[in-house]
């Protein structure tokens, strides 16, 4: 079991990432975070990533789905933004945010990466 602070050291080993966070989406808040810029504020994209799981969450009940989140792709012309939702070990309610260089990263490697630190963070 890896810690948040390993996970997120290991976030950013994964080529092209530009920020890492564990954000707990009952709150909007980042239990913690590394990375980041003036142009990636952290703390930010937490709050409004929050929004974006809730949104989704919302929809899959009124729509009677019963399924779960395995991950939310945001591509943006320069950047890809994964949101994976923690599934086990206490994790109900917290997900893990990164943020990529879309010319630097291989999505398909990190989705990969990111499902591996998921399955062994300890939160």
């Amino acid at each position: 079991m890896a810690s948040m602070d390993v996970s997120l050291k290991e976030m950013m080993t994964i080529d092209g990432s530009l920020g890492a966070a564990i954000v707990d989406h009952g709150s909007g808040m980042a239990l913690g975070a590394l990375g980041g810029s003036k142009e990636l504020d952290l703390q930010v994209a937490a709050a409004g990533n929050t929004e974006v799981v809730k949104a989704k969450l919302r929809t899959m009940d009124s729509l009677g789905l019963k399924d779960s989140i395995e991950d939310i792709l945001i591509t943006l012309s320069g950047q890809y933004h994964i949101i994976r939702p923690i599934s086990g070990r206490g994790g109900k309610g917290l997900f893990l945010y990164l943020a990529l260089d879309r010319g630097r990263a291989n999505l398909a490697m990190a989705r990969h990466q990111l499902r591996g630190i998921e399955e062994k963070l300890d939160v």
